[in-house]
C-alpha cells in the first residue's frame, strides 16, 4: 500500500488539490480502536504514511463533526473498517456518506475492510446491521431520507473491492 500511496500522491498532485493526509481511517472505536485499528495506524506510521485517526488528529476543542468531514476531504484514501457495530454509530455512517461523496467528486480511493462481518451482511444490512437500522429508524423517524442514505452508502461500500478479515485470520 505504501508504494500505491506514493504513486497516487505523485499522480494526483498534478490533477487534484493538495491533500493533507494520505489515509483517513473510519472505524467504530469500541469495536476496533485498541485492536485492529491501532495496529493499522501504527503500521502506517512506521511506513511514513500520514494517516488521520480521530484520537491522534483531532485537536482538543475542535468541533468533532466538521473536523472529521474536513479530514475526509483532505485525504487521498479512506479506509473504512466495517465491524459488527459500525452501523450503530451515526458518526460512522456520516463519515461513510462523506467518503463516498469524496469518491464521486474527487476520485478519492475507498478501501473497505470487513472486520468480523460478512460483506453480504453489510450490503443487505443483515444481523447486527439490521438491528442498528431498526434503532436508527426508531430514533430518526423524522429523517427517513437520512436513514435511507446511510443504507445506500453501506450497500455501495460493500460493492467496493476490499479486504474480508475471514480470508486472513
Amino acid at each position: 500500500m505504501a508504494s500505491s500511496v506514493a504513486s497516487s500522491s505523485s499522480s494526483s498532485s498534478s490533477n487534484s488539490t493538495w491533500k493533507k493526509y494520505h489515509v483517513f481511517i473510519s472505524f467504530r472505536g469500541e469495536d476496533t480502536r485498541k485492536t485492529f485499528t491501532s495496529h493499522l495506524y501504527h503500521a502506517f506510521s512506521v511506513k511514513k504514511i500520514n494517516a488521520y485517526i480521530d484520537e491522534e488528529s483531532l485537536k482538543k476543542g475542535d468541533n468533532i463533526s466538521p473536523s472529521l468531514l474536513k479530514a475526509i476531504e483532505e485525504s487521498m484514501i479512506s479506509v473504512i473498517i466495517l465491524s459488527e457495530n459500525y452501523a450503530s454509530s451515526r458518526w460512522c455512517l456520516d463519515e461513510l456518506n462523506q467518503t463516498l461523496r469524496c469518491n464521486e467528486t474527487h476520485n478519492q480511493i475507498v478501501v473497505p475492510i470487513f472486520y468480523g462481518v460478512d460483506p453480504s451482511d453489510v450490503r443487505k444490512q443483515q444481523r447486527s446491521y439490521a438491528s442498528a437500522f431498526a434503532a436508527h429508524e426508531n430514533r430518526f423517524k423524522d429523517q427517513v431520507e437520512k436513514v435511507q442514505q446511510w443504507r445506500n452508502s453501506l450497500t455501495r461500500v460493500a460493492d467496493f473491492s476490499g479486504f474480508d478479515s475471514s480470508n486472513y485470520w
